[in-house]
């Protein structure tokens, strides 16, 4: 009989789906798995695709992986990011989304680094299939991954959490498969859609959506409607879809100055604040005053965003946060498998400038109010 991947056969022990049974199942070589598994060359194309199947369909994650909490830690931890590409030439700053990552990053290495604890970094591609052989080799490397906007589908993701600490940061609210980290993006966009409703008297409303595989930008979508539901005298009288990047802002300013008859919106909301600082230039080469002709308002609260001319009123992600909170409960998840599924939802802070209308050289922070029915946070067993 052969023994299972623990070494041993006795009863009880948990069914662990081990390389030679992926190798069995695919009509394999162990060699050609492992190959398939390290995203290494010499594996044929159609050969790939039958294992990476038959991976998706055992939930098998690398042994070291599924054993590492019963032998002994590593004490290091992964963070798989997300890599969008831009339609066109773009800053890399821009392309690899690190105005966001490195604030997530920040708030992990404050977490583990007087812990002596190690972090292992890798992006996945957004554009087409995720890259599952760099997520398994990582995954045999470290003792629990953090993983970023949701990239990885949710059945996939609910297998490597079975078999290895996950916390998802800024993904889905909803996600069942995971711990999930984010903030709460739709009380944030509800707010700031309420204070140019009622505070500005706005009423024709050009939206700057982001990615929509990206939950951070449905769930603000979501909180933009929902204001909008509730006031009838209101419009949205065009959008576009970003991808968080300056060129798809640019982009969608120029959507926005090519409206039929000419005739600009009262406001443009953007999914973030980079979207925001492009059409607030676009709007400026065209030779639209923001807020007189135009409001503008973004998301985020990047630096930059203080910086602009007039400054941009924003929605404060607590970026720096996110990492921080995640990478706990990580720790604990480590330390304490069976602890119960957890989504954590951190307040926002609407940000007051000029952009938005304010009187010049207003800069006021106000507490979101979390809307009604929203839990801080929701559990189930694991």
């Amino acid at each position: 009989m052969r023994q299972s991947s623990n070494g041993g056969s006795s009863a009880g022990a948990p069914n662990v789906v081990t390389l030679y049974d992926v190798a069995s199942a695919a009509g394999v070589s162990t060699a050609t798995v492992s190959r398939v598994v390290h995203g290494l060359d010499r594996v044929r194309d159609t050969t790939r695709a039958r294992v990476l199947g038959v991976i998706e369909q055992l939930g098998y994650v690398p042994d070291s992986a599924a054993q590492s909490l019963s032998r002994r830690r590593k004490d290091v931890i992964g963070l798989v990011c997300v890599e969008r590409k831009a339609p066109k030439m773009q800053y890399d700053i821009e392309s690899m989304s690190l105005l966001f990552y490195d604030e997530i990053l920040r708030g992990v290495e404050a977490r583990i680094r007087h812990h002596n604890w190690s972090l292992m970094i890798t992006y996945l591609e957004e554009e087409g299939e995720p890259d599952l052989p760099r997520l398994l080799s990582l995954s045999g490397k470290v003792d629990g991954l953090l993983i970023g906007e949701g990239i990885v589908p949710s059945p996939f993701l609910g297998r490597l959490a079975e078999r290895q600490p996950v916390v998802v940061i800024a993904g889905n609210p909803r996600e069942r498969a995971a711990d999930i980290v984010t903030a709460d993006n739709r009380s944030g966009s509800v707010a700031l859609a309420r204070h140019l409703i009622e505070d500005h008297g706005r009423r024709r409303l050009y939206y700057v959506d982001g990615p929509s595989s990206a939950p951070d930008a449905n769930e603000r979508r979501r909180g933009l409607l929902q204001v909008l539901r509730a006031h009838p005298e209101c419009e949205l009288v065009g959008s576009s879809e970003g991808l968080f990047t300056f060129a798809s802002g640019e982009e969608a300013g120029q959507k926005l100055l090519a409206m039929a008859g000419g005739t600009v919106p009262d406001a443009v909301i953007c999914a973030n604040d980079q979207m925001a600082i492009a059409v607030m230039q676009t709007l400026a080469g065209a030779g639209l005053a923001v807020p007189a002709d135009v409001a503008v308002v973004g998301f985020d609260d990047i630096f930059p965003a203080s910086l602009c001319d007039p400054p941009l009123t924003t929605i404060h992600q607590p970026m720096r946060l996110l990492g921080e909170r995640a990478c706990a409960r990580l720790l604990d998840r480590i330390a304490n498998p069976g602890l119960r599924q957890k989504m954590e939802l951190l307040p926002t802070e609407l940000v007051l400038r000029s952009s938005c209308g304010c009187p010049p050289g207003t800069m006021q922070r106000l507490p979101v109010p979390r809307l009604r029915g929203r839990r801080p946070a929701s559990a189930r067993t694991s």
